[in-house]
């Protein structure tokens, strides 16, 4: 019908905060190839000052965004150091 109208698939939204599109294009994820040229004490440092990056300009950049990013890597820390102790 001509007059009907056309339905638009929908839009996925990317996950800004769990794996954003500029850091998972290529075979891993940069985290991953972060963690795999640090030592295990130079990784657990660069986990916890992305932490309080993320905490440090929430008010000024990214708002609620921010927060879930520094609860991300606060996760990610958490598991680590779990990792580490077996």
């Amino acid at each position: 019908m001509p007059w009907a109208v056309k339905e638009e698939p929908p839009v996925i939204q990317a996950d800004e905060v769990n794996h954003p599109p500029h850091y998972t294009d290529g075979a891993i994820e940069c985290i991953e190839g972060i963690e795999a040229q640090q030592t295990l004490e130079e990784f657990r440092g660069y986990l916890k000052g992305n932490v309080v990056k993320y905490l440090w300009r929430e008010r000024h950049k990214g708002g609620l965004q921010s927060l879930k990013k520094a609860q991300w890597y606060l996760d990610r820390l958490i598991q680590f150091v779990e990792a580490q102790n077996g």
